[in-house]
Formats: C-alpha cells, structure tokens, sequence
C-alpha cells in the first residue's frame, strides 16, 4: 500500500498556468497530474480518484492510500468486519474486493462450528462429519451432552448419540442374554437375537444362515436335531426331522413312522389314511392279515 502526495507549491517567477482552466498557478498550491500542473478546483472536479469504501471523490486535501489499482481515503481504509483502522496494520484482500484485518480475515475463510455457529479458527480442534464440522467440545451426544470426540458414535436422524446412549434408548434386547444388540443380530419370529446367541442348543454351532428346527422352545441344527432330539421311524429306525424326502408322519399309540415307511409288512402296501392291523411290531392290511 502506498501514500499519495498531492500539493506542491510554485515558487517559478515566470508565469505557468493550469493544464484545464488555464489559471495562472504562479505562487499558489497545485497537483501535478500525468506531469501536467492542475489547479486544487480543476484537480477535485476533474482528476480525483474515487474511494473504494465510500465513493466519494478524494480530493486534494486528503490523504489517499493505493493499493493494488484501488484507492481509499486515509479514514476509510479499515477492516470490513470490525472496522478497525488498516493503516499501518497488516491486512488481508478478499477476492470481493472486501479488505480485513489480519483477524477477522483468517475467521471469514474459516468454516462455521454446526453446535455453537461461531467460527472455527485454524488450527483448533474439531471434527468432521458428513462435510460438517464442528468444535470438539460442541460434538456432543444429543442424550447426555457429554462430548464424543474421538470415541465411536451412532446416528438417529440428524442426531448424534455415543455408544452407551443409542444402546439404553434405541438398541433391542436380545431375548436370550438380555443385552442391547448395538449392531448386526438377526430376527426370529419377530425376536431379536444376537448372533452369537442364536446358536445350536447342543453343539453351540451358530444358526444363522443354517438349517435348523425348533424343539420346546430350543434351537437344533440339523445334524444335533437328528442325533438327539427326533424321534426314530418305527419302519425304517432313522430320525424324523422333517427335512429332506416327505415331511408327513403316522402316529400310532406310542409309535411314530414317516408316511412313506408306513406299510403292509408282505405286500408293501401304503396303509396311510388306511385301515390296518398291529401285530406285534408290524403293520399288516386287512387282506395280508387273514393269512397270518
């Protein structure tokens, strides 16, 4: 930035006027102008730059500061934001034309904190989130106010909860052990469970994504279900789990056969839904029967 001088006096005996209104300039004050002589009047009216703050010409009498092609008088030159006189002061000019202080230049490139909307000054703590930021201490949890920064956090809407908040007011229960499920877990009949304890009743292997049954409110895999829980087929003496071939079963008295092992003990004749005759352990149809 640099000052303008305007007046000079003339001290020549010869006569010399103003380049415009052609008055003489002898033993009076004057600026020279693109190395011209101007008269005070001609110079306010005709020459004088205009202010960049106030738009008002600075006339000879003024003190005039330039910078970079713009020109201000010496009491309008001062910070856009807090008004504070630049003159002599470090300063900063924005692409809009706007000068500051070295200040509020820094705050008025800074982005704005989304909890307290002050400015976030460079080199402060903050945290960024979704193109956001905030100061450290205004990230907090929406429930309990605590501040999160650096630990793991949850979102509900446009709302941020630590760990231990989002659990005690969203998490379900898992109906086994009782805890929040934080993340993940699988759905049963409606009932959430976590994963880890959505498990077979005997081998403890996990069931999620497997094949499995349910016995008296336990979960089975297959494999166990078959081994220790299902009922043996009176014909066959293989378990009935319902999986694989036919899925129907005979129950008689104490004894259980799948539908396709239900037949005349001689003719091999299915006798589901039919009449039949029990001797001993064995299944005959009326005919097969008259002929033991």
């Amino acid at each position: 930035i640099s000052y303008l001088a305007h007046y000079l006096s003339s001290t020549m005996t010869e006569r010399f006027d103003c380049f415009y209104c052609r008055d003489n300039l002898q033993g009076k004050k004057y600026v020279k102008k693109d190395d011209k002589p101007v008269c005070v009047r001609c110079f306010d009216k005709l020459c004088a730059n205009t202010c960049a703050e106030c738009r008002k010409p600075i006339g000879a009498d003024a003190k005039e500061l330039t910078h970079k092609n713009r020109h201000w008088h010496e009491g309008c030159f001062r910070c856009a934001k807090c008004y504070k006189p630049l003159v002599n002061e470090s300063f900063a000019a924005k692409d809009d034309g706007k000068i500051m202080c070295g200040k509020c230049g820094d705050r008025d490139g800074s982005p704005r904190c989304q909890g307290c909307y002050k400015v976030i000054t460079p080199g402060s703590k903050n945290v960024e989130y979704k193109h956001k930021v905030w100061h450290e201490e205004c990230f907090i949890c929406f429930e309990c106010k605590q501040p999160i920064r650096s630990q793991s956090f949850l979102t509900k809407g446009d709302d941020m909860y630590c760990t231990a908040c989002h659990e005690k007011k969203f998490a379900k229960n898992c109906v086994r052990c009782k805890e929040a499920i934080s993340s993940g877990g699988i759905t049963y009949q409606d009932q959430p469970w976590h994963s880890e304890c959505f498990v077979c009743n005997t081998c403890k292997k996990p069931l999620a994504g497997a094949r499995f049954t349910a016995h008296e409110d336990q979960f089975y895999c297959v494999n166990c279900y078959k081994a220790d829980v299902a009922k043996k087929c009176s014909g066959c003496q293989n378990p009935i789990t319902g999986f694989g071939r036919g899925t129907n079963v005979v129950n008689y008295e104490d004894k259980t056969w799948h539908e396709y092992c239900f037949n005349c003990k001689k003719c091999s004749l299915s006798m589901a839904h039919k009449r039949f005759v029990m001797n001993g352990n064995d299944i005959y149809c009326p005919d097969c029967a008259k002929k033991l």
